[in-house]
């Protein structure tokens, strides 16, 4: 019995590996810049998926159209513009205002 999708995309250790399992058509140029923004936000789609008693051909398919949405946000945007990561997503953040200092009394001279 041949092993189903989901241990075979488990065991990929690149992006592209990951679009020659599930036969999704990319140009390296932009998976070259975003590859690890394109695994996260495919791995924040699955996160909603629920695949129990599915067959692993819709399994498959059900990867497939995520990892097809995951890649096209990238094609029509930037990483940058996406903020996948907690560190981007930080960089613009609101900063607050620092509070007035407060200094006690008995410290002034």
């Amino acid at each position: 019995m041949t092993e189903g999708i989901l241990a075979q995309l488990s065991k990929a250790s690149a992006a592209e590996e990951f679009f020659t399992l599930l036969g999704v058509d990319y140009d390296p140029g932009i998976v070259n810049v975003a590859r690890l923004h394109i695994l996260r936000r495919m791995g924040q789609y699955l996160a909603g998926e629920d695949f129990t008693g599915a067959t692993d051909e819709v399994v498959t398919e059900r990867c497939r159209a995520v990892l097809n949405r995951a890649y096209s946000d990238f094609v029509a945007s930037s990483p940058i513009d996406q903020r996948v990561f907690k560190v981007l997503k930080d960089a613009v953040a609101p900063q607050q205002k620092p509070g007035p200092t407060l200094v006690q009394i008995g410290t002034l001279k």
